[in-house]
């Protein structure tokens, strides 16, 4: 029988360009202490795994997932940590809990991107030690070169890519995590300076530092534990080819078959009319657009036009990034797609403050791991527990 599960409780932390009064672990810790109040549960007895996000290279340490039991309240219980986004190791945990062999698990994720000092070195280890490396491309000219074949595909502008920095460093002001809120003028991301035609300085992203923890129950001890539970209803992961060479340029194709799986588990034919808002990797400004069309929730090209349009903004008919995204709430590398489930999260519960969307009952969080990757992760949630073709509240 297919278990239901459901989100019960969420911490977090930072979400700040520079935390230097703090460790990572501190992070952690106090996130994971948020979350175990928020879910009403004690680490040492109650959970039975932890799943953690964390790339060796970026920690700077190997075998990660040694140094996050004593924060995370872990000691003694089973850890493994996920090389990928921060939905993968969600959807790890959910799977965990899925098998029937445990009902509580707490997800980890987290960003201490200002400890980094040779990022882009790490991010181009990533690429083909043969082919790819030995060019000493900065990863940042692949964003240009795929920017620059998606808008020839679609048609879309730099005006179009523009308004989404508008869009979202604009909504991060309601958002008191955010790091990067600004009241902008299109005009003035246009007049960016190129870090890589067409990609301009304000396209990018800026890393910010933050932990964020979530506790994932079992229908039985989400029922018994939270009186507000936020249920799982699909996910969906996909990995396209890792070689620049072999890749689609114009399409995001492991977003469509990502989303295509968390459709297809959650019963859902229609996105952009069954979803109430979406929170979709923006890491560069033409990839909110892009992922928007590969996840269906516009037709292809159709995603700047509906953004010239305002159907994209907290009044329109399908909010994208309410929180702010990336753009306005700081990259926060491998913890990025759970901080826009996160998001989501807090929309179903009515908690989101200023940026509160009315009436929402389904939203869609979609992560992309970033260059020079093809991976992403997709989940579905629901504040309504959906069996059979039911509904219950």
């Amino acid at each position: 029988m297919f278990r239901e599960i459901a989100i019960i409780g969420v911490g977090y932390t930072g979400f700040r360009a520079l935390t230097p009064e703090v460790s990572y672990k501190e992070l952690m810790y106090e996130a994971a202490v948020k979350a175990y109040d928020d879910a009403g549960v004690d680490p040492r007895s109650d959970i039975d795994s932890f799943v953690t996000v964390g790339e060796d290279f970026i920690e700077g340490t190997s075998i990660f997932d040694e140094y996050v039991p004593d924060q995370l309240g872990a000691v003694l219980k089973p850890v493994h940590t996920i090389t990928g986004d921060g939905l993968h190791g969600f959807i790890a945990a959910y799977m965990q809990i899925l098998t029937g062999a445990m009902d509580i698990i707490a997800v980890e994720a987290h960003s201490k991107a200002s400890n980094v000092l040779t990022l882009n070195h790490i991010m181009a280890y990533a690429m083909d030690p043969v082919y790819n490396r030995p060019l000493a491309a900065n990863p940042y000219f692949i964003a240009g070169l795929e920017m620059n074949r998606y808008l020839f595909e679609t048609g879309t502008t730099r005006d179009q890519c523009a308004r989404v920095v508008a869009k979202n460093k604009y909504n991060a002001l309601y958002n008191p995590l955010a790091a990067y809120g600004a009241n902008i003028e299109v005009e003035d991301a246009l007049q960016s300076d190129f870090v890589s035609w067409p990609l301009s300085r304000m396209d990018m992203s800026s890393h910010a530092d933050g932990a964020i923890v979530m506790v994932l129950a079992s229908k039985e001890q989400a029922e018994a534990l939270s009186a507000f539970p936020v249920w799982v209803r699909g996910v969906g992961w996909c990995n396209d080819s890792f070689s620049l060479e072999n890749r689609d340029w114009s399409g995001a194709i492991y977003a469509a078959k990502a989303g295509e799986m968390a459709y297809r588990t959650a019963g859902i034919q229609s996105p952009w009319q069954e979803l109430d808002f979406a929170e979709i990797d923006d890491t560069f400004s033409y990839k909110e657009l892009q992922h928007m069309e590969a996840l269906r929730l516009c037709l292809p090209g159709e995603a700047g036009l509906l953004t010239e349009d305002g159907a994209t903004e907290l009044g329109g008919d399908l909010p994208v990034n309410p929180s702010g995204g990336s753009l306005g709430v700081g990259h926060l590398l491998d913890a990025s797609g759970l901080a826009r489930l996160l998001e989501v999260v807090l929309q179903l519960r009515g908690e989101a403050g200023q940026r509160q969307l009315p009436e929402v009952e389904t939203g869609l969080a979609f992560g992309w791991r970033g260059v020079p990757t093809t991976s992403g992760a997709a989940v579905i949630l629901s504040n309504s527990r959906q069996t059979a073709g039911e509904t219950y509240r």
